[in-house]
């Protein structure tokens, strides 16, 4: 009897008959390339574009000043952020499910040690995983919460797709749904809200201007002097992105609120701007 042929993989038999050819298989596809030099904001200034910003924006009185990091900026100088005038940080920490911040222990452990009160941040990636998994992947790799008063909520970067069409290829009720299983993922591990961080422009565009998420506190990009139109669901903003570079290292942001506002952000009280 003759002995039974075992047939091989198709990919296998593919790299085999491309040997032969003489052609090398060709190698798979990076979904994360160049994940590092993606912050949050680096694709809203890309397609909305950054306004001449004079100086220090004064986002009104009483406000905080703070700033956002990722692996773009390198290790940060953390003693200099604080005497610059750095109040609070947010710290990219993952994107999909593939990625970490290679920076992100000397940032986040760094801004804690000077003072500042910080926070990590997903880069969300709807076109790889849903958001359950993204949330859990993030949650695992820095973007937990504690009340310790010196830890920000997580935040979800939602933005503009720097791999391809702008909304990740999913139409607005898919989207809305996306974010919401991220959202409702991070809440019943921390019991918070996360973050969400936006502009109005890509809200409008891919969640259709949905208005279900006003109990995250929103985190709003716009390059310019003035906020602007917000996006439906919130009738006032946590943070103002107002610039992508300044006296900080990073993005440039101001709380809208007072230092003990702040504080009760970081610590859960019904008392944080939302």
């Amino acid at each position: 009897m003759r002995p039974r042929s075992r047939s091989l993989p198709f990919a296998a038999v593919l790299a085999a008959a491309l040997l032969v050819a003489g052609q090398a298989p060709a190698k798979a596809l990076d979904v994360y390339a160049g994940a590092e030099d993606h912050y949050a904001g680096s694709q809203i200034a890309k397609v909305e574009g950054v306004e001449a910003v004079p100086g220090l924006v004064y986002g009104g009185s009483d406000q905080q000043l703070g700033h956002d990091v990722s692996g773009h900026q390198g290790p940060v100088d953390w003693p200099g952020a604080a005497g610059a005038g750095a109040k609070f940080v947010y710290i990219k920490a993952t994107e999909g499910t593939g990625f970490v911040n290679p920076q992100f222990a000397q940032q986040y452990n760094g801004s804690y040690n000077a003072g500042l009160i910080r926070g990590a941040y997903h880069f969300a990636r709807p076109d790889v995983s849903d958001g359950a998994s993204q949330a859990r992947y993030f949650l695992a790799h820095g973007g937990g919460w504690s009340a310790d008063g010196k830890t920000l909520p997580g935040a979800l970067d939602a933005e503009y797709n720097p791999y391809g069409e702008t909304c990740y290829g999913k139409d607005a009720a898919g989207m809305v749904a996306w974010i919401r299983d991220f959202s409702d993922t991070y809440r019943a591990a921390t019991g918070r809200f996360p973050t969400i961080y936006t502009s109005t422009s890509w809200w409008k565009r891919c969640t259709a201007n949905n208005g279900g998420f006003g109990g995250n506190p929103l985190w709003i990009a716009r390059y310019n002097t003035f906020i602007g139109e917000l996006p439906s669901g919130w009738s006032v903003h946590t943070i103002w992105q107002f610039a992508d570079r300044g006296t900080l290292p990073g993005d440039q942001n101001w709380f809208n609120g007072g230092a003990d506002r702040l504080l009760a952000l970081a610590l859960g009280r019904p008392a944080a701007v939302q």
